[in-house]
């Protein structure tokens, strides 16, 4: 009879155990520098170690074992006799030094991008996995991902020699086959209960979302996301009746110069009218990547890197408490184009069925200008070129631009000098044409590896992202210098806004300050130099935009035109791709994907982290924008479709 605890039994399991061990020390060690490279912003208490650790153990070992789930299965069927083989034990020590550098692989890829975006895996890293052209490029551009390699692969060996015995499984010839697979189903069944009990959420039980964060493991965060990147509001967030979420958003949309178009309670469409003529001037947006507000001297920055934006703010409408919706480039594409608060999970620029949306370039389009969609990469990334031209923009990428044009590229894109140069020969065409024209240009230089044309500005390239700012300012500039020597200068109005800040890492889930961007409208002879102080929205540039043209049109925006709002009803949104805020003068709203509700003070333009009195009434308000607009998106209300105007009946289905 077969011994059922026989020594041998376990030889074949030594592995797995071992590579287990390794994986919850690594994330412990990890956990440690990263609670170090946070500088204090997360406190160290005994006891607070001691959650996050113990916390940290179990995401570990749940997403440690399941990680190593296709190797205990490996091992449950290799029979004993090869195992005994020496060839083929050499074989598996390669292959342990496979799994090693793998998870040591991993500990890096965290480290990295917390450096990049103050967390761990999360939605972010999911979304990158679709380019991986565009991210693999960008790591190998700004780290030496050979000699990293080939250290990690030094190490692993190092690690499987030292550790042979126990990571080399052994030949267990007294067990049967069918006793062997005993240990993979008690393990499946036990990360199969885990998974049921432990979610993304168990380990927020702090208010500082560094503690939270440390408490998590990346391997599960990163899976986490990928099940849950598109979140439907009604379903995860605290809602209302959908009426009441309408009607409470139509009594927030209109102002003194957008009327309701209609009585029916779930239509949000409004008719602008001031009443005065329409000025058809070229308009030039320019959305500036990662171009935090603290960049610019304006806002206290003392390092000289703007100087070409600083001066413009003395000159044109400088808006100074403006703030972007999310933490990603699609974010401020979604906010700019289609004026709408974040949606949870996926961006609509990549979300499917988001053609013929009511956008900019459909406004545009309907008063007969040239509408294009500028870019330096290539517009498959983000899934900007089928965004784009689905919604009335001509798009015009990399492919567009001839080589013998082009000063310096990197991954993402070409420098933003050579951008800037298509973007005044498409000008050029229109006005060729007797035609006005639209452009939304999109800068890539200021993102990591911070590279451009050496010579340009006093840091050298490759070096920081103060270089990438100081270059991206110096392109501007250097854009409207030649601009100004073209005839359609005097009749342009150029706006420039940031897509988002540079970093979104903070204390709280939602740190306002981290999402205050610097926006600019500059317009000589039509536009007077002025501060706009008052709190807005990245959705409030549209319709601020075709205000000051005068536009008269059917609107399904759901910004504000900001020198048509009445003094006190000023909002900004801000978000995550889980957590919704709702920012007031004073207060922020949280709404978070289990269905919970926080209230925090402002003040300074900070989240004080304090709870804020705020009516239900108020909250009720807040919750309304993000139901709102979500229950117009998925009904046909944010599209072309019913408008009136025969100009955008035109265009709809027109691509």
């Amino acid at each position: 009879m077969k011994q059922l605890y026989s020594p041998s039994k376990w030889g074949r399991w030594h592995s797995y155990v071992s590579l287990l061990a390794l994986f919850v020390v690594l994330g412990a060690v990890l956990r440690a520098a990263l609670w170090l490279k946070t500088g204090g912003q997360a406190p160290w208490t005994p006891a607070l170690a001691a959650r996050v650790f113990g916390v940290g153990l179990v995401y570990d070992l749940v997403a440690g074992a399941s990680l190593l789930m296709p190797l205990m299965v490996f091992l449950a069927v290799v029979p004993s006799k090869w195992l005994a083989r020496r060839g083929f034990r050499i074989w598996l020590a390669l292959g342990m030094v496979v799994w090693v550098a793998l998870m040591l692989f991993i500990g890096i890829s965290e480290w990295i991008f917390w450096d990049e975006f103050g967390s761990r895996f999360n939605f972010i890293a999911v979304d990158y996995l679709l380019y991986t052209h565009e991210v693999i490029g960008n790591i190998r551009e700004s780290y030496p991902v050979g000699v990293i390699l080939s250290a990690l692969a030094l190490v692993a060996t190092a690690l499987v020699w030292q550790g042979r015995r126990a990571l080399v499984p052994r030949p267990d010839h007294d067990v049967s086959r069918w006793a062997r697979w005993g240990l993979p189903v008690a393990v499946v069944g036990a990360v199969s209960m885990a998974h049921a009990v432990v979610d993304g959420h168990w380990k927020e039980q702090s208010s500082n979302r560094y503690v939270n964060a440390l408490s998590g493991d990346g391997v599960y965060e990163f899976f986490s996301a990928l099940r849950h990147n598109e979140l439907d509001y009604e379903h995860f967030y605290q809602s209302l009746p959908p009426p009441e979420a309408m009607a409470r958003l139509r009594k927030q949309l209109p102002t003194p110069h957008a009327r309701l178009a209609s009585n029916d309670p779930m239509d949000l469409t409004r008719i602008v009218d001031d009443g005065q003529p329409e000025k058809h001037l070229n308009v030039v947006l320019i959305s500036v990547e990662s171009l935090s507000a603290d960049y610019l001297a304006h806002f206290g920055n003392q390092r000289g890197l703007t100087p070409r934006l600083d001066a413009l703010a003395e000159q044109g409408l400088l808006f100074t408490r403006l703030y972007a919706t999310g933490t990603r480039t699609v974010r401020g594409l979604e906010a700019l184009s289609l004026s709408l608060p974040p949606t949870p999970g996926q961006s609509i620029v990549k979300r499917p069925g988001n053609a013929d949306l009511f956008s900019l370039g459909s406004v545009f389009a309907s008063k007969g200008y040239d509408t294009r969609y500028v870019y330096g990469g290539y517009g498959y990334f983000d899934n900007m070129n089928a965004f784009f031209s689905a919604n009335h923009y001509q798009v015009v990428d990399r492919m567009a631009i001839p080589a013998e044009r082009i000063h310096h590229e990197n991954i993402w894109g070409v420098a933003d000098e050579d951008l800037f140069t298509q973007a005044l020969q498409e000008a050029d065409a229109s006005h060729a044409r007797g035609k006005p024209s639209f452009m939304h240009v999109m800068t890539t230089s200021n993102h990591r590896p911070y590279t451009y044309p050496e010579g340009r500005i006093d840091i050298p390239s490759h070096q920081s992202r103060e270089g990438g700012v100081k270059y991206t300012d110096w392109a501007i500039g250097n854009f409207l210098d030649r601009a100004a020597q073209k005839p359609w200068f005097k009749d342009t109005v150029f706006v420039i806004v940031a897509d988002h800040c540079a970093s979104s890492a903070g204390k709280t889930d939602l740190p306002v300050e981290r999402y205050h961007i610097p926006a600019l409208i500059y317009a000589p002879g039509h536009i007077a130099p002025a501060k706009v102080d008052r709190l807005a929205s990245q959705i409030d540039i549209a319709p601020t935009l075709l205000g000051l043209l005068h536009f008269k049109y059917e609107s399904r925006f759901l910004g504000y035109d900001l020198f048509d709002l009445e003094p006190g009803r000023e909002r900004a949104f801000i978000s995550t791709y889980q957590d919704l805020g709702y920012l007031t003068d004073h207060a922020l709203v949280r709404l978070d994907s289990r269905g919970g509700v926080q209230t925090t003070q402002v003040a300074d333009g900070e989240d004080r982290g304090r709870a804020a009195p705020m009516t239900s009434s108020q909250v009720a308000d807040a919750i309304s924008w993000y139901q709102g607009a979500a229950w117009a998106y998925h009904h046909e209300g944010l599209s072309l479709k019913g408008l009136r105007s025969p100009s955008y009946a035109g265009l709809a289905g027109r691509r």
